[in-house]
């Protein structure tokens, strides 16, 4: 069976989420893990909730990440069967996005 090393993987610090996200369910149990949550309130609610404005940008960072990484279609519709073999996909479409980024600055 495939394991996963943790070694690389931080502990969670904080939890940035979408307005899509903004529920007092979702808040307290983030609260209750010790973490700060930065969810942007919906526009109905009636007290705002305080959010870091630098760390919901780099949330956008992350989601455009993914979003580059579902234009390859073997990843958007995972035809891999084996975990291992998926995640090795997955290192390569980052290798070819970093690439194209490169390519593309000069």
């Amino acid at each position: 069976m495939f394991t996963v090393s943790t070694e690389r993987v931080p502990e969670v610090e904080e939890v940035v989420a979408d307005k899509a996200y903004d529920s007092w369910a979702i808040k307290d149990q983030v609260i209750e893990a010790s973490m700060p949550a930065h969810i942007p309130s919906k526009v109905t609610a009636t007290e705002p909730w305080p959010i870091d404005d630098q760390a919901y940008k780099e949330r956008n960072r992350v989601e455009r990440l993914v979003n580059k990484m579902k234009q390859f279609r073997r990843i958007a519709t995972r035809y891999d069967k084996l975990q291992s073999s998926f995640l090795s996909l997955i290192h390569l479409a980052l290798s070819f996005i970093k690439v194209r980024a490169i390519v593309n600055r000069t």
